[in-house]
């Protein structure tokens, strides 16, 4: 079974991320082949160059072919970002400041990324 994750809710990438997803994914029993992650408000600071759970998840993606992506208009409040708000959901905001592998998007680049390759359930935390 095929999932992606979309990190909605207050401190989800910093505890069901950081202390069971991510460490199942180390380990390789996960028990699903997960093909994204989609970050949102907070959430996406563990994104940030240099944070370690970021660092660890990044050699995960590479190594499982993850997309990791993070809400393009959270990303320009946040200073994470290049772009305006204005041109968040178009695709025209790039991720900056993060861990190899991040994308900025909304949900029409989302669904664009993972159309070659789309899960059989999206899980929010």
């Amino acid at each position: 079974m095929k999932v992606a994750y979309i990190f909605r809710s207050n401190m989800a990438s910093t505890y069901q991320l950081a202390t069971m997803i991510l460490p199942q994914l180390e380990e390789g029993f996960h028990g699903a082949e997960v093909v994204g992650m989609f970050f949102f408000d907070d959430n996406i600071y563990t994104l940030r160059s240099g944070d370690p759970v970021g660092e660890r998840l990044a050699k995960v993606a590479k190594q499982q072919n993850i997309l990791l992506m993070i809400c393009d208009q959270c990303a320009v409040r946040r200073h994470l970002a290049e772009g305006t708000l204005e041109q968040c959901g178009r695709g025209e905001v790039t991720a900056k400041g993060t861990v190899e592998g991040v994308t900025a998007g909304c949900f029409p680049q989302l669904y664009a990324a993972l159309g070659p390759n789309p899960p059989d359930q999206v899980i929010t935390l």
